[in-house]
């Protein structure tokens, strides 16, 4: 069963290159066995970064099912996730993830993340962005107001 739902995200990935749409990644999000989306890259053709395969079908997931939090889902990536979509996939509360090829890979076809992965652990300071931390007690508002607020919804 992994193995035909990994060979779907292949497949979608496959499918996007040929048609010009985006890179080489697709993804697909199943639960208790049912296909609930899938999603494949489209950075280029949406001319947005953030439009990853693993993005796209959590987004989508998250719409059919009309909620924010993926719990009881498994994420199926024909690629070892890059950070931003690792973190997205951990946000998303996914309960596991499948993958075939990996970052390695990845990185020989050009699509190298290994610098991302270098300034993540990093002080803000020593980051190649420069980064500057600026009116922190007027930045911690939105937080005093989140924790005061009675009928917030956590996630």
């Amino acid at each position: 069963m992994h193995e035909e739902l990994l060979r779907r995200a292949i497949r979608l990935a496959v499918e996007n290159v040929q048609s010009g749409r985006g890179g080489p990644f697709g993804a697909v999000i199943v639960r208790d066995g049912e296909v609930v989306a899938e999603g494949a890259n489209r950075v280029t053709s949406d001319k947005d970064p953030t439009a990853h395969a693993e993005i796209q079908a959590i987004r989508a997931a998250c719409l059919k099912l009309g909620r924010f939090d993926l719990r009881g889902c498994v994420i199926y990536s024909s690629c070892e996730p890059c950070p931003m979509c690792l973190g997205a996939i951990y946000w998303a509360r996914l309960d596991a993830l499948y993958f075939a090829a990996t970052h390695n890979d990845a990185s020989a076809a050009g699509f190298d993340d290994s610098f991302i992965y270098t300034q993540v652990p990093l002080k803000a300071e020593l980051r190649s962005l420069p980064t500057k931390r600026l009116i922190e007690a007027e930045g911690k508002q939105p937080f005093a107001i989140w924790v005061a607020n009675e009928s917030k919804i956590p996630y």
